[in-house]
């Protein structure tokens, strides 16, 4: 990942999640990860679980201890209607962002 890749995904990583979450409705840290992945948003598990626990503590999520048959007790992860909310601003504003750049980028042509 280049170092530009890098600093715009932490912009937004953590609304990321807040969707993969969202779309799930329940999800576990692992889960996430793996989601991140194969959308094209690489996520180690290392820098996973610190953000699943500040957006806990920012009350952004709730979690819950499930067991799935004979396996290990996982932590799974919902939104919070304060999340929701977040997560509904933030669409709201990554549409306008994304608009006024592509506008921005389309007047520049630069790059033929």
């Amino acid at each position: 990942m280049t170092n530009m890749s890098s600093q715009m995904k932490k912009g937004i990583i953590e609304y990321c999640v807040l969707a993969v979450i969202a779309g799930r409705g329940y999800s576990y840290g692992y889960e996430i990860v793996r989601e991140l992945s194969e959308l094209g948003l690489a996520a180690q598990e290392g820098t996973m679980y610190p953000l699943l626990a500040r957006l806990k503590k920012e009350n952004l999520l709730e979690s819950t201890w499930r067991q799935e048959g004979a396996g290990t007790p996982r932590k799974y992860y919902r939104l919070t209607p304060r999340g929701q909310g977040e997560l509904c601003r933030f669409r709201a504003e990554w549409s306008d962002f994304c608009a006024a750049v592509n506008r921005v980028l389309r007047e520049a042509n630069q790059c033929e």
